[in-house]
């Protein structure tokens, strides 16, 4: 008894610690800080066609990339640089934004150019290998094929669709070899939609919410099958078009979540003053307490080994303690 009871102390420390000491539970779950930044969608004009689809509409905490790019549209223009802003939406295709998200964060895309364009279709990226080597178009023999070696599978959901300024995953026949490739459709594209085909179709994740116009831009580039760069004068064959002067992802970066009701921006007052308080309160209590119940688990550990005398009595001159065995008192018969 006296050494279950003498445990206590320390079952206690032991179930205390975790709730008491900030960052000890779930510290490796720590979400990055740009999950805590929210941004305005109202800021975001430059956007593609509107349609009647879910995906016209910001949701809040939907990861939001930042992809800046350098390009030149024409044969007669100097390069131009702008920003493309796109949304993912994580609540219908969580597999292929998380893919997406990882490869962001590790700056996969960085340098890396456009490899596949055709107008009034689709441009395409997302290779790492497609990076110009010294002059371009000068590159790896495996552009247009590479990735990371990692697949997910195809992810489709009901609310997601090719309209216009879709991005979705890139693929080879195999429905679940999609790895790193992606494009964005420069105009609706609905015939990439599972629906209108039988090889399963392909899956969009997100869309872009602002710098549209710089997709079209790319679009119209002079391509390898359409040397003009005229979108009056088109190429019926083009499906694979290289771009003659390097379409350039400078950088990709994770920059927030959509926070369109402005929760995120502007917590309520009265919830934020209350957490404030409590982690202060935690703060000032924690240590202290901790000590304390460290030191009484101790004490009640080293109690629990001792053995308590309960009664004294003097024999021949000599003071005596009798000892309590556990489970056993003094026999007092004598």
């Amino acid at each position: 008894m006296a050494r279950t009871a003498g445990m206590a102390p320390m079952l206690v420390l032991v179930l205390l610690i975790p709730l008491l000491v900030p960052g000890v539970s779930g510290a490796q779950d720590q979400e990055p800080m740009w999950r805590t930044n929210g941004l305005d969608p109202s800021l975001w004009t430059d956007r593609p066609e509107s349609e009647d689809s879910p995906m016209m509409q910001s949701y809040t905490g939907n990861a939001i990339i930042s992809m800046t790019v350098s390009y030149q549209e024409s044969h007669f223009s100097g390069r131009a640089e702008g920003t493309v802003i796109i949304e993912l939406f994580e609540q219908w295709a969580p597999i292929t934004t998380g893919n997406m998200i990882s490869h962001v964060e590790s700056g996969l895309y960085d340098g890396v150019f456009f490899h596949r364009v055709i107008d009034d279709f689709v441009t395409q990226s997302g290779d790492p290998s497609c990076k110009a080597l010294g002059v371009y178009p000068v590159t790896n023999p495996s552009c247009g094929s590479g990735g990371t070696g990692e697949t997910i599978p195809l992810e489709h959901d009901e609310n997601l669709s090719h309209v216009d300024g879709a991005i979705g995953m890139a693929r080879s026949a195999d429905p679940d070899s999609a790895d790193s490739q992606w494009y964005i459709a420069e105009t609706e594209a609905h015939g990439l939609d599972p629906e209108n085909r039988d090889d399963e179709g392909y899956a969009t994740f997100g869309i872009v919410r602002d710098g549209m116009s710089h997709i079209r831009a790319i679009a119209v580039t002079p391509t390898s099958d359409d040397l003009t760069g005229l979108e009056e004068i088109q190429n019926p064959a083009s499906s694979a078009g290289r771009p003659v002067y390097q379409v350039e992802i400078l950088s990709m970066e994770m920059i927030g979540v959509a926070d369109p009701d402005g929760l995120i921006r502007n917590p309520p007052e009265p919830i934020e003053n209350q957490s404030s308080f409590a982690e202060s309160l935690v703060r000032v209590v924690t240590l202290p307490l901790v000590s304390l119940l460290v030191v009484a688990a101790i004490v009640g550990l080293f109690r629990s080994r001792t053995d308590q005398p309960v009664s004294m009595m003097r024999e021949d001159g000599i003071l005596v303690a009798e000892l309590v065995i556990e489970g056993q008192l003094p026999d007092d018969s004598d």
